[in-house]
């Protein structure tokens, strides 16, 4: 594992593990301790296609490798798409069952799960909330505050005024200078609109988020690393666990990139994020789902 505190640049290398850090004052710094945890995004659990003939397995490799981490997170968030759609409400129950199952073997007290459009967006989240629970909510760890977001339960793309104003009233509770984590799984900028890479409401969460001197968002959906400032708040999306897509506008169609039967994880990741009360900025690297 690599040593967290030997952080290698953004963009020095590409791959799955987040280095967060940041100084947000003596008098917060004092109360707040060194933590990390892992983000896994996009496993499409029942996929079945081209793109991924390894499906299967896939999810199950990526439970090892953070298994396999020297040290434990502190906890685990996957940022939606936990399942691949399917038009049969029975169908998609089992197979969020299934991924249940699979990551239960995760070495790790606590796991936060996000929806995505293909767990939420054909039943406004019911079968998601029978399985794993609210589609929106907030925690608090070590001094940092997370916010979970929904915005793919509705089949518009919106996050949808009641959130908002949930989110308004969250985020009352805090300072201006707190540090301030927010999760989704769609962008909340407008990516590539064209691809369903956007949040047709995304701009007012960022206006509720913008007083907020420290926040970092981290999503999924796009199946690749990216790295984008809506002012002073920084959106990193997390590599996939299935298959990854082209680079955002890049080409007509949002399909797959090809399968390489030499390199079958190429293009896949995790990521680990690394909270250092005493740091200033951002340092992020990737893990690939194996070693080989």
């Amino acid at each position: 594992m690599l040593d967290r505190r030997n952080f290698l640049r953004l963009g020095a290398i590409g791959g799955g593990a987040v280095f967060m850090s940041g100084l947000f004052g003596a008098a917060h710094a004092a109360a707040q301790d060194d933590f990390y945890f892992v983000q896994l995004s996009d496993s499409h659990w029942g996929y079945s296609g081209p793109a991924n003939p390894d499906a299967q397995n896939t999810l199950r490799q990526a439970v090892a490798a953070v298994n396999a981490l020297e040290v434990k997170p502190d906890f685990i968030v996957f940022t939606g798409d936990l399942t691949h759609t399917t038009d049969d409400p029975a169908e998609r129950r089992r197979r969020m069952a299934e991924f249940k199952t699979i990551v239960a073997a995760l070495d790790v007290k606590d796991i936060h799960f996000l929806a995505g459009e293909h767990d939420a967006s054909l039943d406004k989240g019911a079968a998601f909330i029978e399985h794993f629970g609210p589609t929106h909510y907030s925690f608090d760890h070590k001094g940092v505050h997370f916010i979970a977001l929904d915005n793919v339960s509705d089949p518009g793309a919106r996050i949808g005024d009641e959130q908002l104003e949930w989110l308004k009233a969250d985020l009352a509770k805090h300072a201006s200078d707190a540090r301030i984590v927010v999760l989704t799984h769609r962008p909340l900028f407008d990516l590539a609109p064209k691809w369903d890479w956007a949040t047709r409401d995304g701009d007012k969460a960022v206006a509720l988020l913008m007083p907020y001197s420290n926040v970092t968002v981290f999503y999924g959906h796009i199946h690749q690393e990216n790295h984008q400032m809506t002012g002073h708040i920084a959106h990193h999306a997390a590599k996939s666990l299935i298959f990854p897509l082209p680079a955002p506008g890049s080409q007509d169609k949002r399909t797959p990139l090809p399968y390489d039967a030499a390199a079958p994880n190429k293009g896949l990741g995790f990521r680990e994020i690394d909270a250092e009360a005493k740091q200033a900025g951002y340092q992020l690297t990737e893990f690939p789902v194996t070693k080989g």
